[in-house]
Formats: structure tokens, sequence, C-alpha cells
């Protein structure tokens, strides 16, 4: 198949490309700049000039294409109803293309983007084979910027790895081979209006979390209260403190998916994190 990558360079996106062509697939990948075109043109993709806000251009290559992954997104936390909107609106624009094609067209979820969930599900009724991926809150791996960094930052920045209260609380995460993995499974072989969990280890005891981030930094660990946390992790402080275990076994049952690359732990061992 022929598929259209929006968020094809990023740091999920990138490997999603890789991980479809290897499976045999070509892939067309939205990028906005000439870095990111010669990117993709590096490995055997090919480059689509456009943005996520540019609704032309999202349709010509959803045409363009036997089948859609959306993962590109504007993670702009100073107004991010405007970024789910935008989401939305693109969603929307590439789904108005491929309805009645029985193509796929694959989402990801996004915390408080419903909107565009339910504009996917109901796409499934209007002849679309669409499917939401809905990943761990930590995505890991070689060049991770997300959750797990910031933690290091604030431990670096404060002098000590923090956990909240007892620290049994837990989070799941997934390594990004294995969620590009699912991406493409996605994509070949998802039924309409699926969901999907993108998730590896099912839950992680943050303290744990903490305590090997401390070793790495030979910094003290501590417990700190609900009412430090905030202090302490800033706008972490809340998902720090969520005790959220998920299980993928539905997901690898439907789709035969299997998380094999290594668990969060594991690969904060191997020192990738802590290189300044």
């Amino acid at each position: 198949m022929r598929i259209f990558v929006t968020g094809a360079t990023g740091y999920i996106g990138s490997e999603v490309v890789r991980e479809l062509l290897a499976g045999g697939h070509q892939v067309l990948g939205l990028t906005r700049s000439d870095n990111g075109a010669a990117q993709l043109e590096k490995v055997g993709a090919e480059a689509h000039r456009g943005t996520l806000d540019d609704l032309d251009s999202l349709r010509r290559g959803a045409a363009a294409a036997d089948g859609v992954i959306h993962l590109a997104f504007i993670h702009d936390f100073s107004n991010f109803a405007e970024s789910l909107a935008m989401d939305l609106r693109a969603v929307e624009a590439m789904g108005a293309v491929l309805q009645g094609t029985g193509k796929p067209f694959v989402i990801t979820a996004h915390a408080n983007g419903i909107a565009s969930e339910n504009a996917v599900i109901g796409l499934a009724e209007r002849g679309v084979r669409t499917s939401i991926v809905s990943l761990a809150p930590s995505v890991h791996g070689e060049q991770d910027k997300g959750f797990v960094p910031q933690l290091i930052h604030t431990a670096r920045m404060k002098g000590f790895s923090a956990y909240i209260d007892d620290g049994a609380n837990r989070w799941p995460a997934v390594h990004r081979l294995d969620a590009a993995t699912l991406y493409r499974l996605a994509v070949e072989a998802a039924p309409a209006g699926s969901r999907l969990d993108g998730v590896g280890d099912e839950g992680i005891p943050f303290r744990d979390i903490a305590a090997t981030i401390g070793r790495h930094l030979n910094l003290p660990v501590v417990s700190i209260s609900r009412e430090e946390a905030e202090a302490h992790f800033g706008f972490l402080g809340v998902l720090a403190a969520l005790d959220i275990p998920r299980s993928s076994a539905q997901t690898q049952d439907l789709l035969g998916w299997r998380p094999v690359q290594l668990g969060l732990l594991e690969d904060l061992e191997q020192g990738h994190y802590f290189k300044k």
C-alpha cells in the first residue's frame, strides 16, 4: 500500500515510516521543510509538502494514498484547545476524502481529543476502515523528548529524584519501535472502528522510575507529598501522581501485535537518557 503519514519526521513518525518501508509499503510523508523532505527521501519515502493547518495539502495527500496514518499534532500547551480544534479539522479534511473508499485511516488519541475520536468512529460507518491508537504516556527510546527526560531534568535541577507518597502509583509505557509496529499492523489489518492500546509495560511503580533515575544521576531518591508535587514537577505534578495501569491484551489478540523491545526501566539502564 501507499500510505500517507502526517508527522512523518517526528519522534514516533520517523520510526513508523521506517517500519512501513520495511514491511513493503510505499510512504508519502507530510513535511513542511527542506530538511524534512531530505530526511524522508534518505530513507526511501516520498515527501509531500504541507502543514497540519493546510487542509488542501492534507486532502491531496489522503487522495493520493491507499491509506492514512495521522501522527502530527501541535503540542501548544498555552492554547491546547486550538491544538485540539486544528486536529479535528485535519481529521475531518482527510476523512472526507476517504469516505466510501474502504481505505484505512489510523489516528492517534490525545488527551481531551474526544471530538477527533468521535469523528473517526463516525467515519467507520461511512466506508472508512478507521482505528484509534492510544499510546502509553511514556513512549520511550533514543531521542525521547517526552515525560521521562523531563523527570530527569527536574531531578538534576532539584538535586534529588522524587516520587509522590509511597510511589506505588503505576505508569504504562511502550518502546517507540513497538509503537511503530502497532501503527503498521493497524493500517494493514485493524477492523473499522477499532480502539487499540499501545502499551508494553502495563504499569511500572513510579518509585521504581524515580529510583532508577536517582541511581544513574547519583542523587538521593525522596518521597514528597501530593501538596509538594506541583511545585516540584511543574505541569507533570498531576501525571506523576496518577495510577494509570493499562493492558494491551485485547489489541495483541486482535492484531497479533507483540511488544518485543526493552521495557522502560531496561531502556533507562542503557544510559542514553542520561547523556547531556
